[in-house]
């Protein structure tokens, strides 16, 4: 439900064909939820929140949890045993679950279409991107049952880019915490902006908003990863389709130092980038192709530093997000338009093999754990 070209469908007009389900009642049957699932699009064709199996080397979707819709994001905490779901519509909720997927609370995000979300290293924090309204969300969490304490804390951000389609307003798209947990950073497509936001380590309130980072004019940041090791940030632009390597220095800023394309040499055709995503071990560095339909891998130098590997198809259409399986030694893609898995096994080197063996989950967005 991304707001994109023209020729794209656009975020506002998928979400406004489910405005009318509203909240499922907490009391709604709830289906057990294996390791990992897909949440799905109503208005797409997704049937809910969809089981992903893996039987015999082979994967395949299983029975859909009906009650689970609009499912763009979702988290989990360390021991998986609550699950935070986003509902992207208009007037946002956020689902808490237990690890048999019942649903133990559901609340307003206060904003629009939320698309991202984060929990602090601490567990103690949970923070939602609200894309359409441009603010950004943070809850307390209880330590011992990690159900919410109290109201959200909200705060909207300001900014506009050259971009008049998507560029009009701020809109949120992306949230994280500095290993502390004592900044809050949240990327905004129609600023071009990375605002940091301050929290107080004694109160857990919101204290202060600064600008940790300005992309260039009409680039759109969609998302960010951080190098597991290194004090080096990797942004994805969604309008630019580039990546920019950034220092992140310890006072939340970051500074840029260098920037790759994630499309070929040559290919001017439309194309908007997505997720991003290291492996384990801050090695490789994969981003998807939205339009271009590929995953690009990078190769990540001691000095945090990008050598293109390969763009290798994605298995379908408008590869929105993908699942790094490391251990499992695959990746599987969520192809939007196609409505379906792409799976794609990993070379020892950290590239991927063509797709293969793929599986329809129709309305696919996200796939998460």
């Amino acid at each position: 439900m991304d707001h994109e070209p023209t020729q794209f469908p656009t975020r506002r007009a998928i979400v406004g064909g489910v405005l009318a389900l509203g909240a499922i009642p907490a009391c709604a049957a709830a289906t057990r939820i294996p390791g990992l699932f897909a949440g799905t699009y109503a208005n797409e064709g997704g049937a809910g929140l969809v089981p992903l199996v893996e039987e015999g080397g082979k994967w395949r979707a299983a029975a859909a949890d009906a009650a689970i819709r609009n499912a763009s994001f979702g988290v989990s905490d360390r021991g998986r045993r609550i699950r935070y779901l986003l509902d992207e519509q208009r007037h946002g909720m956020l689902g808490v679950y237990d690890a048999s997927m019942r649903r133990l609370e559901s609340v307003a995000t206060m904003g629009a279409d939320p698309c991202h979300a984060a929990l602090s290293a601490s567990g103690k924090m949970l923070a939602v991107a609200n894309y359409s309204s441009g603010n950004v969300a943070l809850w307390a969490l209880d330590p011992a049952t990690g159900r919410l304490r109290g109201p959200a804390q909200i705060v909207a951000h300001e900014g506009s880019g050259p971009n008049k389609e998507r560029q009009s307003e701020p809109h949120a798209h992306w949230v994280g915490f500095t290993p502390d947990g004592a900044i809050l950073h949240a990327v905004d497509l129609g600023a071009d902006t990375v605002f940091a936001h301050r929290i107080d380590p004694r109160t857990g309130r919101l204290v202060e908003t600064s600008v940790a980072y300005r992309a260039a004019p009409g680039a759109g940041p969609r998302h960010l990863a951080r190098h597991p090791r290194l004090p080096i940030a990797y942004l994805v632009t969604e309008l630019a389709n580039t990546i920019t390597i950034l220092h992140a220095a310890q006072d939340g800023t970051f500074a840029q130092r260098a920037e790759v394309s994630t499309l070929p040499v040559g290919f001017d055709g439309p194309s908007a980038a997505a997720h991003i995503a290291l492996n384990a071990a801050g090695t490789r560095l994969y981003v998807s192709n939205r339009g271009h339909d590929s995953i690009a891998v990078f190769a990540i130098g001691r000095d945090g530093g990008l050598q293109l590997l390969q763009h290798v198809g994605c298995g379908g259409r408008w590869p929105r997000h993908f699942h790094l399986l490391d251990r499992h030694g695959e990746m599987l893609v969520a192809n939007q338009h196609s409505g379906g898995v792409g799976r794609l096994r990993l070379r020892p080197d950290g590239r991927l093999h063509e797709p293969a063996n793929g599986f329809s989950v129709p309305g696919i967005v996200f796939i998460g754990t």
